[in-house]
Parts: C-alpha cells; sequence; structure tokens
C-alpha cells in the first residue's frame, strides 16, 4: 500500500534543530520527486525543500536556505528534512508529498515551486520558542 509517513517533529527553542523523516514506501517505485512542504495557522501552505530522486537535485524556498538540508537514504525509501537554527517563523505542520509518476527534473523544480503535488502525506507538528 503506498502511504507516505512524516515523522520527527517537535518543540524545540529558537536555534534548536530538528530532523524530519518522511517514509515514502511504496512510492518509490511510482514517483521520483518528492518534498517538504509547511502551512501555519491563517496562512498558505508553501514549499519549504525539494528532492529529485533522478539525480538528487534539490530545491528549497529562500527563507530556509542556508539551514535546511533536504536528503534521502541509501535505499532511497526515505525522505529527510534536516532542520537547524530554526526560528519562531518556522513553527508550522510539516508535510511531505509526492509527484505522481516519473518526471523531468525541470519539471519537478516546478512543480516544487508551485505546490503542484498530487499526493500528500499526514503532517508533524513543529513548534520554535523563542
Amino acid at each position: 500500500q503506498e502511504h507516505l509517513v512524516a515523522s520527527g517533529g517537535g518543540s524545540v527553542q529558537a536555534g534548536g534543530s530538528l530532523r524530519l523523516s518522511c517514509s515514502a514506501s511504496g512510492y518509490i517505485y511510482s514517483t521520483n520527486c518528492l518534498g517538504w512542504f509547511r502551512q501555519a495557522p491563517g496562512k498558505e501552505r508553501e514549499g519549504v525543500a525539494g528532492f529529485y530522486w533522478g539525480d538528487g537535485s534539490t530545491y528549497y524556498a529562500d527563507s530556509v536556505k542556508g539551514r535546511f538540508t533536504v536528503s534521502r537514504d541509501k535505499a532511497e525509501t526515505t525522505l529527510y528534512l534536516q532542520m537547524n537554527l530554526l526560528k519562531p517563523e518556522d513553527t508550522a505542520m510539516y508535510y511531505c508529498a509526492a509527484v505522481n509518476g516519473y518526471i523531468s527534473e525541470v519539471t519537478c523544480a516546478s512543480r516544487f515551486r508551485t505546490t503542484t503535488y498530487n499526493y500528500w502525506g499526514q503532517g508533524t507538528q513543529v513548534t520554535v520558542s523563542s
């Protein structure tokens, strides 16, 4: 059964770190484009980091560049988001998502910018206190 399971959220103080994990079991056979997104109360969902399975290309929101790193495990079944130097404005529900089908790197980058993914997992809450 295909599903995306995100975990690793929690509460930390500003400047702290968290690592989120997304188990993409099942989806690895039907997608090569995954990403992390977040949504804070009263705000629109935004892309945080994207990953192109084909060549390891990564994409980041300007607000997290230099602080967050997206990666995958060697078995290529789990997507990670390492979050360092967390700020209160990073507080949100974080979701992992996948695009249906195998697409080009250019298309993956475009889908990340427009947050147009097909499959969404349940979220994991990240709360950063000042």
